[in-house]
């Protein structure tokens, strides 16, 4: 049973003679525990994509499911709540509060949500899972990219959502940091029982993934599950013949199927 469904989705931005379709028709299912990497090149819709499942923005046709229940019935506050409870955001850019250390970012949602009790301890278990525990009280200004970064995937996780949306989230990080950050969301899969949807243009993320989506045109073009000891080098050899997009950047060590 899927998590997470997409069915005929359609985003159409503008009117008129400057109508652009985003997505034409997308579908697809996410089961649970499952670790799914959506490629593309540049403007094949797979930031459109994540943030309609995400009901960060809604589709023009076509309906989203998470976990049962269809994001278009939502008013803005079930949409809200049901964002906060059940789907963890990692950004490229971060989006931590600056004026808050990493324990009191982690722990946010759960004081947005209303929690009276634990709400330190589950904050300070995610940073701790994260290799953060000796930096509980520092600023986001006080952290590496690499770091804040895990403080942001530990903030995702805290509410034990039922999908992490991972939106190019190596995207400011250097090799060291990017690797560790995946292997990260590869426990995350593998041991902590989480679902991750992750949208990325680089065979290297995207070889720590279970499968694959590829996207071209608001299309989706091919569907491939990995299978051990497929490399980015793999991945980008695919992806340029399922979407003609030919780039392909050098793999990070170790940047393998796991």
């Amino acid at each position: 049973m899927a998590i997470l469904e997409a069915q005929n989705l359609i985003k159409v931005y503008g009117r008129g003679a400057a109508a652009v379709t985003a997505l034409n028709g997308v579908n697809l299912s996410v089961a649970p525990q499952e670790f799914v990497a959506i490629m593309g090149p540049s403007g094949s819709g797979k930031s459109t994509l994540l943030h309609l499942l995400g009901g960060l923005d809604t589709p023009t046709a076509g309906q989203v499911l998470l976990d049962g229940t269809n994001l278009a019935k939502l008013d803005d506050k079930a949409l809200t709540i049901l964002r906060r409870q059940k789907i963890g955001f990692v950004f490229q850019f971060f989006n931590l509060i600056p004026v808050l250390n990493a324990l009191e970012n982690v722990a946010l949602p759960l004081v947005l949500d209303g929690a009276q009790q634990n709400t330190t301890e589950r904050a300070r278990a995610e940073l701790e899972r994260m290799d953060m525990g000796d930096r509980l009280t520092h600023r986001p200004g006080e952290l590496s990219g690499g770091q804040q970064q895990r403080v942001a995937l530990a903030r995702a996780l805290v509410s034990a959502p039922a999908v992490i949306l991972a939106d190019e989230p190596t995207g400011n990080l250097d090799s060291r940091g990017a690797e560790d950050l995946l292997r990260l969301l590869r426990r995350a899969v593998a041991d902590w029982g989480r679902t991750i949807v992750m949208v990325t243009h680089d065979p290297r993320m995207a070889a720590y993934a279970d499968r694959i989506v590829f996207m071209k045109d608001g299309t989706i073009v091919d569907d491939t599950r990995l299978s051990a000891g497929q490399s980015a080098t793999d991945v980008a050899e695919r992806m340029e013949r399922v979407t003609g997009d030919g780039s392909a950047p050098q793999p990070l060590a170790g940047a393998a199927r796991h």
